[in-house]
């Protein structure tokens, strides 16, 4: 019987045969519908969700903005291994940016909620706070919530944490940028994120590299 070690061997290097942009969606009419295995990618405007997709797959599909927010749609890739069967990140639109308005800040929360009334099963309440409806048309595997490992413990990012932990998916915390941390704010890191999330981060560095053939090993072990 294959050990730890075997296990986790059969899922490195980040190896793909594809990785493509498929859409960004407006809707739930947009979303994929093929029921392959999705992995749905939170943060706020600011944390480095495209980059760390770029560093994730070694190609540039993601595009990054030096604007925080500009991104207001639903982002979705499709990934294809080498060694294994395709499947989705689902990049949602980043919370807590300040421009735009309350407007914008709603119609942030109106389209992430309706992705996960669509595919999430548990908490009946989206994160706007709006009764969720509607049969399952996508297969949710998991949810990453990227945070600045600046900054751990933010507000919004506590209160998205929480509900993304009460779905009936695999929750995984991702730090991002942590080479911009000196030795001792990185000591500080796990601790802090277990108390204001419960559990401990995964870091990661999309310039360094580090942590990424770890988030990777997660990622396989959900869709696989």
């Amino acid at each position: 019987m294959a050990g730890p070690r075997a296990r986790r061997s059969c899922f490195m290097p980040r190896s793909l045969s594809s990785a493509t942009f498929v859409t960004s969606a407006a809707g739930p009419a947009d979303f994929p519908g093929d029921g392959l295995p999705e992995v749905a990618l939170a943060g706020r405007s600011n944390v480095g969700k495209s980059t760390l997709i770029n560093a994730l797959v070694r190609e540039d599909i993601a595009r990054t903005s030096a604007t925080p927010g500009k991104t207001r749609l639903v982002n979705v890739y499709r990934i294809t291994p080498a060694d294994g069967s395709a499947f989705y990140l689902v990049d949602l639109p980043g919370y807590g940016f300040a421009g735009g308005g309350d407007k914008a800040r709603h119609e942030f929360a109106r389209l992430t909620d309706s992705y996960f009334a669509s595919r999430a099963l548990g908490d009946t309440r989206g994160m706007a706070g709006t009764r969720r409806a509607g049969a399952a048309k996508g297969r949710l595997a998991a949810v990453v919530l990227a945070i600045d490992a600046r900054h751990p413990g933010m507000p919004a990012d506590v209160e998205a944490g929480r509900w993304f932990q009460s779905l009936e998916v695999p929750f995984l915390l991702v730090a991002t940028k942590v080479d911009k941390l000196a030795q001792s704010a990185r000591a500080r890191l796990k601790p802090a994120c277990e108390l204001a999330f419960g559990v401990a981060p995964l870091a990661v560095s999309a310039l360094a590299g580090s942590g990424l053939d770890e988030l990777w090993r997660r990622i396989r072990e959900w869709t696989t």
